[in-house]
């Protein structure tokens, strides 16, 4: 099902490395999990799952696909992300740091914004952004499984956020949507909807998200732009563009081994330092390929929009809650009729189309305050909280009850991993799991 001018063009460009470029397309599929250190400290160690670290992505593993982790308690409890071994590069080489202004500009369905969210461990702000309405609910479902409190998911136009953030950003990730190359074996539409015409359409749009970035990006800081797919045209040719347009920045060289350099030959007109752009190919490591660059605006720090959006005094249901839990650390928001736990640096909302500005805490209802799944899922060494069996958790997931002797709100956990909230009364804790989150 391989497009014939894709296999041309590969021939082309791979010369005698072709042989072993196709014969990648018969070995079975490598898969990956990223274990995701919000959740906890350590990885417990799973044999059941075959693991074997990927080298060049921290955290990462490859895993036996028929053990499907996917199906595990611990998959609910946002212990690890699945995420295709390749694609955990692009995350590695932003460079990101507890405290900083990052934004995800492409961010669905998640897996770079939840392995960026946790080199924050956090602290500072992410923002993570997707135009597709549809794609940014799986965003947001995807950062609070992850237990993320600090980000703030948006569904906007990159034009859009030029406008409001202004040299705002310490990092950047542009992921661009791509024609795929990289996904013909994951995904048959991905062969079916390609031509030559289509990546050339999609390194146009690449270009203009990478031009709004680098208006939101800080002096001195850094972007990476990543794609899933092989065309010079949308890799070396974006950014060789992109350079020839934007002086003030440079190429840096990301120097990591397992890494194959970009390829100058392969644009017309190559830019200054384009071999320091980064090949992952199939044929060469674990993963179904990717390409990245890591690009630096030149000068020194520049404070951003200052617009910050202000500290909400909790209510009182929400504070008589927390005696039995503890109060959060950080600022409050009440947005939507919820509360939130915000970063303090969070911006203004207004105009903003937002999903999620925070870590959701819950909701006034009738004088009593009723917590958030998203909470739950944050939490750690809850007060209350009752470890279940994995019979227990299997059935939670899928909506029933659980004996216990807890009374009141109690935070449902399994290995010591949190998965939701129940109430108990009369030694049975009832089912507090979101209904369209249930396991069929």
């Amino acid at each position: 099902m391989i497009p014939e001018k894709f296999t041309q063009r590969m021939q082309a460009l791979l010369g005698p490395e072709y042989e072993a470029f196709a014969a990648s397309y018969s070995r079975p599929r490598q898969t990956g999990l990223r274990h995701n250190p919000l959740k906890a400290a350590r990885l417990p160690d799973l044999p059941e799952f075959g693991l074997s670290p990927v080298p060049w992505a921290e955290n990462g593993y490859f895993y036996d696909p028929d053990t499907r982790p996917g199906l595990s308690p611990f998959h609910e409890a946002g212990l690890y992300y699945l995420q295709e071994p390749s694609a955990m590069a692009p995350a590695e080489l932003l460079d990101v740091e507890p405290g900083m202004k990052v934004l995800d500009l492409c961010a669905a369905p998640g897996g770079k914004s939840t392995q960026i969210a946790a080199k924050l461990m956090g602290k500072g702000l992410l923002v993570s952004n997707e135009i597709v309405p549809g794609r940014a609910k799986i965003l947001s479902r995807n950062m609070e499984r992850c237990a993320v409190s600090n980000a703030l998911v948006l569904n906007e136009h990159p034009k859009k956020l030029e406008d409001r953030f202004q040299s705002f950003f310490d990092r950047i990730m542009v992921d661009a949507p791509c024609s795929g190359e990289g996904m013909f074996r994951k995904e048959e539409d991905a062969c079916r909807d390609w031509s030559e015409e289509v990546t050339q359409m999609c390194a146009d749009r690449q270009l203009e998200i990478l031009c709004s970035a680098a208006q939101m990006l800080a002096p001195g800081g850094k972007l990476v732009y990543s794609t899933c797919t092989f065309a010079p045209v949308e890799n070396e040719g974006v950014i060789s563009r992109f350079l020839h347009a934007h002086p003030e920045f440079s190429m840096v060289n990301p120097k990591n081994p397992h890494f194959s350099p970009g390829r100058p030959d392969w644009t017309d007109d190559p830019a200054e330092g384009l071999e320091y752009t980064c090949r992952l190919w199939p044929h060469k490591l674990g993963g179904e390929g990717h390409f990245a660059a890591v690009l630096q605006k030149c000068g020194g720090r520049a404070g951003g929009d200052d617009r910050i959006a202000p500290n909400a005094s909790p209510p009182k249901e929400f504070l008589d809650f927390v005696k039995d839990f503890s109060l959060p650390e950080g600022n409050f928001l009440s947005f939507g009729g919820r509360l939130y736990l915000v970063p303090k640096d969070m911006p203004d909302l207004k105009g903003l189309k937002v999903l999620r500005p925070g870590l959701e805490l819950g909701q006034s209802l009738k004088n009593r305050f009723e917590p958030a799944h998203a909470w739950a899922i944050w939490l750690k060494n809850a007060p209350r909280s009752h470890d279940m069996t994995l019979d227990e958790a299997l059935g939670y997931l899928h909506g029933q009850t659980v004996p216990g002797e807890e009374t009141g709100w109690t935070v449902m956990t399994y290995k010591g991993l949190s998965l939701g909230w129940a109430k108990g009364s009369g030694g049975v804790l009832k089912n507090h799991f979101p209904k369209g989150l249930r396991w069929l």
